[in-house]
């Protein structure tokens, strides 16, 4: 048997036997009042488990810096975006050519044509 299944069994048979002791406990008690603590202990459980997690989402969003507004967002975005085309212009222009291409006006240069 796998690792996983053999922890996944062990849970199993464990809460088996939790909710067996739990249903004895609340239904047939051994001694009187044994009922209403497992109730109380059942209530409380549930009211700070739940108490928990509001209060750990709370800390949560006090704590948590806020977003940057959309307008900042799309800014950066425009700059960076800026900065790519600028430096894709910049490779294009100093690219080096493959044999057989030419860059306009190259045939004026090799000719000795110069309109300057």
């Amino acid at each position: 048997m796998s690792k996983d299944k053999a922890i996944g069994a062990s849970l199993m048979t464990v809460s088996v036997i939790v909710i067996l002791l739990y249903l004895w406990l609340l239904f047939m008690p051994f001694a009187p009042g044994v009922d209403i603590i497992v109730l109380k202990l059942t209530g409380a459980v549930a009211v700070v488990g739940v108490l928990g997690i509001v209060a750990w989402i709370g800390y949560t969003l006090a704590t948590t810096p806020p977003p940057k507004p959309i307008e900042e967002i799309e800014k950066e975005l425009e700059e960076e975006l800026k900065k790519i085309e600028k430096e894709e212009g910049v490779e294009k222009e100093g690219a080096p050519t493959s044999a057989g291409e030419s860059k306009p006006g190259d045939s004026d240069k090799a000719a000795g044509n110069s309109n300057s």
